[in-house]
């Protein structure tokens, strides 16, 4: 074979081994979609049992009592929200599309829309590039777990950066917000980017909580001395149920994005497939063309050479 023929062959090789790897790729990718499509599956009973906690905390506060049991009629004074803080949530690899492109632009178009300039947390590496050349403001920056196991200790970590952004104001007549930007699986796309806003909590959130139904007949009662001593462990009930309300939210966001990393990567190495499939369909035509060129050209040299004899 010719130096041309060889060069064919190499190239086909090549993509065969690239092909090789896209399918591996898109296994690995596969699979971790349906981790963490079951970790956000596996929270719904503990967020529902923090829900519950929750509205039964409020209505046994001082305010809700104010109100008569009805949450709707606590007031919130939007004007005194102050934005301190933005978790974007992104991706640490490649091959993702326009994954980490479509969460930070969504997330400095809103962000852009309410006063003051936040502070983001960038959880990805890929995001965080982004939203520096959006000129953000940007705090500390994590990088995203490769498991199910490593979202936990992010989650942690990023809740305590609320707490400590949120002891700033304790004393402040501000109050605090923070925001969390993901992408979200869809049915109809791959993903479609989603803002929740976690604090502060407003009307209609409260609002919710008064709605919710308990499941039983035996209303929940605070075993405790009836005075200030009940109040404050109201008070550090509420607390604790807040931050594994605020823990269930921001996991649920994490996973839910990975999810979505990976659906993108998926639909990706598919797009990948099918390109190194039709490029060796090609060099395959030419390789065969090549060498069917070069068979014609010895068999014209054999007639020749018999018709000299």
């Amino acid at each position: 074979m010719t130096d041309t023929a060889a060069n064919l062959r190499r190239k086909i090789d090549s993509a065969t081994d690239l092909k090789g790897v896209v399918r591996t790729m898109k296994a690995l990718a596969a699979s971790s979609i349906t981790q963490y499509e079951k970790s956000v599956l596996a929270l719904t009973d503990y967020y529902r049992t923090v829900e519950l906690g929750l509205s039964a905390s409020f209505r046994a506060s001082s305010i809700a009592q104010h109100a008569d049991t009805d949450l709707s009629k606590i007031d919130i004074n939007e004007s005194e929200v102050e934005v301190i803080g933005a978790i974007v949530f992104g991706s640490d690899q490649g091959l993702v599309g326009q994954f980490n492109e479509d969460i930070a632009q969504f997330a400095v178009k809103s962000l852009g829309k309410l006063p003051g300039k936040p502070t983001i947390w960038a959880v990805g590496e890929r995001v965080q590039t982004r939203l520096a050349d959006a000129q953000s403001r940007l705090g500390v920056a994590y990088n995203l777990p490769t498991s199910v196991i490593g979202i936990a200790p992010l989650i942690g970590h990023l809740v305590a950066q609320i707490q400590q952004a949120t002891e700033r104001l304790e004393n402040s007549p501000k109050a605090y917000s923070i925001y969390v930007f993901h992408n979200r699986p869809t049915s109809g796309a791959l993903y479609e980017p989603a803002l929740q806003r976690l604090l502060p909590l407003d009307q209609q959130w409260l609002q919710s909580l008064a709605n919710i139904r308990w499941p039983t007949n035996n209303r929940p009662e605070i075993l405790c001395p009836i005075g200030e001593a009940e109040r404050q462990v109201n008070i550090r009930t509420r607390r604790a149920l807040i931050r594994e309300y605020l823990f269930i939210s921001i996991f649920r966001a994490c996973a839910e994005s990975l999810a979505s990393e990976n659906a993108s990567r998926l639909a990706a190495m598919q797009r990948a497939e099918k390109n190194i499939e039709e490029l060796q369909e090609k060099l395959g035509r030419e390789f065969n063309m090549l060498r069917q060129s070069a068979i014609d050209e010895e068999l014209f040299d054999v007639v020749a050479g018999y018709e000299l004899l």
